[in-house]
């Protein structure tokens, strides 16, 4: 594996030591409802799936616990390769910082079109492992379908669909949605997917081919948008998706929620990003 770029603006905010993790994980995963890595988290996930253990452990659920909870501090300012090599170590059970590690650093710091598309197939695999081990976790599908869906835009969402990607998707997202209604990135996701595929294949056979109308997808990204107000993420995939759906024709709104993206305070790495990004399509 390549050295992975740095995370490249002041960090200094999101290294959330010690304690400061555990009172900080209901805003930093409001958007994804992943529960907090614990011993005792530990202890009742492997009882339930005993295969979703690293190879190599020896029984100490506080240390393996403190792993995990390692690899969502390098997540959390930054360090996503750090976090990936972290959670690898931990089998099946940090699935969750891997896969949101790989695909936001393949996302926004990985230039190279290559590169970038090996972290989402990667991590589409981790995730497609993830499932079997943990067919009652949202967070199995919801990040099977961020990257897949990564992976599909940078492809083209035409040729993803061609390839038969966009049901795969649409699936997981579902299925997401179904285990955890609050999950805000998988509604999030599910809005950006329907907007997508009438944006490339029309309204009538977006409806009939896939199910996807406008009003699905204004759904979704309202109900992100309730459940997350702050995240600037559930903002600036409404403003693209109202642009997907209706081009110029609410152009001023799509600006009011980009504008307000990048009025928020970033919780962490992944929130700046978001941010900067925002406001480069705005200048």
């Amino acid at each position: 594996m390549h050295e992975w770029n740095k995370f490249p603006h002041d960090n200094s905010a999101f290294t959330f030591a010690g304690d400061d993790l555990l009172d900080a994980w209901p805003d930093l995963h409001r958007g994804d409802c992943v529960e907090f890595p614990d011993a005792d988290w530990v202890q009742q996930t492997l009882e339930q799936a005993p295969a979703a253990a690293p190879d190599c452990f020896d029984g100490d659920f506080s240390a393996l616990a403190t792993t995990i909870q390692e690899a969502w501090r390098c997540y959390h300012r930054g360090d996503f390769q750090q976090a990936t090599d972290l959670a690898g170590q931990c089998g099946q059970l940090a699935h969750a910082p891997a896969n949101k590690a790989a695909g936001i650093y393949a996302t926004y710091l990985e230039p190279d079109e290559a590169a970038a598309q090996s972290c989402f197939q990667s991590a589409v695999k981790r995730a497609e492992a993830a499932i079997e081990v943990f067919p009652d976790d949202p967070n199995s599908y919801y990040f099977h379908a961020f990257n897949l869906g990564r992976y599909s835009q940078s492809i083209s969402i035409v040729k993803a669909l061609s390839q038969g990607l966009g049901g795969k998707i649409q699936s997981s997202l579902e299925n997401a949605i179904y285990l955890q209604p609050d999950h805000a990135d998988a509604n999030i996701a599910l809005g950006m997917y329907y907007a997508e595929v009438i944006d490339k294949v029309g309204k009538m056979l977006g409806k009939l081919t896939y199910g996807a109308t406008a009003d699905k997808a204004l759904a979704h990204f309202e109900q992100a948008l309730e459940l997350t107000p702050t995240a600037p993420i559930a903002n600036i995939e409404y403003g693209n998706g109202l642009y997907l759906l209706f081009g110029d024709e609410r152009l001023d709104e799509v600006t009011d929620l980009y504008i307000k993206a990048t009025e928020l305070q970033p919780l962490d790495a992944m929130a700046k990003l978001d941010i900067e990004a925002a406001l480069a399509e705005l200048e």
